[in-house]
């Protein structure tokens, strides 16, 4: 049986998604205006994947774009109604539910308002526990697919005249770029259903059970608020097996919005030999010491949690803010094929230049 979602619920998904947002994935306002207008409009329900029959539909409800607050952007929870209407006109067949390509602070609900209107299902499996930069790394391992794929974008800067929609086909790889040049022609964010595929696809290809991670953890930090910051960060650790590898002040932020519609750069907390550099883009890829020595990268959970343990969005940091920096070890989550594909990482590696392939895909302890 589904699980039908709450307002309580809406609360949860937004905590919890804010930890697994790694410093991005989107806004936590945006993720309330997507839940709430969906449980008062209507029964969004949860369904895990041994409750969909194999031959079903299933597509991903995604947001793209940078979310660090660097562009003009709009989106409306219509859209992502829109995008899965778009995507079942050209599919022409009824898309049974939706997963999504990654947890974050929004994007933990971008199925819930079409769930709720349209009726298809919230699947209970992601592309990615965490938030990452590009659609490939959510894309359930068909990055390198020939496979011609369906991917539709809605939205846009109504008041700028930037409001776009568009529907494209062709190999994942190909396509998943045109989205993102859409994003940034919209103002910088955008929605996007994409990639329907039968749900045994998904069975063996997602990380299942990853929007139910992200509820339950965020129960836990719900529970423990009353207690104070130290308590949630407790809280986090204990529900996600983390642990907090610095604690510091941000003494230098040099992050840049660019054209392809990532934020990247570093953000340094501590000084001297006693620091830690975060790698971003978008969200936090890696972390390393003062002598460079790595202490996580992708796919580990790496998020920045205040005195009060809020994750705070790369985005968000500031100069002279103390921050602690959490780390999820991959051994720790449920990992999808995408973060074992090859050809997901170059794009990555060539922005920040740094390897980040060789701990993905490697078995060893080494970060």
């Amino acid at each position: 049986m589904g699980r039908i979602l709450n307002a309580r619920d809406v609360e949860a998904a937004i905590k919890g998604g804010s930890v697994f947002a790694c410093g991005g994935g989107g806004w936590a306002a945006h993720g309330r205006m997507l839940g709430t207008a969906a449980v008062n409009a209507g029964q969004p329900e949860l369904v895990a994947m041994s409750e969909v029959p194999d031959d079903a539909w299933i597509a991903t409800a995604a947001a793209i774009g940078a979310p660090g607050g660097t562009t003009d952007w709009q989106m409306l929870g219509v859209d992502y109604v829109k995008a899965v209407q778009l995507l079942q006109h050209e599919l022409g067949a009824p898309i049974y539910g939706l997963i999504i390509g990654q947890n974050g602070k929004s994007s933990t609900l971008n199925g819930w308002l079409p769930s709720a209107l349209l009726g298809v299902k919230v699947i209970d499996a992601v592309g990615d526990i965490r938030a990452h930069p590009t659609g490939d790394m959510g894309s359930i391992g068909l990055a390198n697919s020939t496979e011609p794929m369906i991917q539709t974008a809605v939205g846009g800067n109504r008041a700028a005249n930037a409001y776009i929609e568009l529907c494209v086909r062709g190999p994942t790889a190909k396509v998943s770029p045109i989205l993102r040049t859409a994003a940034d022609m919209a103002g910088g964010f955008i929605a996007s259903c994409r990639n329907p595929v039968r749900a045994a696809y998904v069975r063996s290809n997602a990380a299942l059970g990853g929007i139910s991670m992200a509820l339950e953890l965020g129960e836990a930090i719900l529970g423990a608020e009353a207690r104070g910051g130290a308590a949630v960060i407790e809280a986090i650790c204990a529900k996600t097996r983390g642990t907090i590898i610095f604690e510091g002040v941000v003494s230098a932020k040099s992050v840049v919005y660019t054209p392809e519609a990532f934020d990247i750069g570093t953000i340094t907390i501590g000084s001297g030999r006693a620091s830690c550099v975060l790698h971003v883009m978008n969200e936090y890829m890696a972390a390393a010491n003062a002598g460079g020595e790595r202490l996580a990268t992708y796919p580990d959970v790496i998020a920045t949690l205040d005195s009060n343990g809020e994750p705070i969005s790369s985005g968000d940091v500031r100069e002279g803010m103390r921050l602690h920096v959490l780390r999820v070890a991959k051994g720790d989550l449920p990992l999808s094929s995408s973060v074992t594909d090859p050809s997901v990482y170059p794009v990555v590696e060539k922005a920040l230049g740094l390897d980040i392939s060789s701990y993905a895909l490697g078995t060893g302890e080494a970060r």
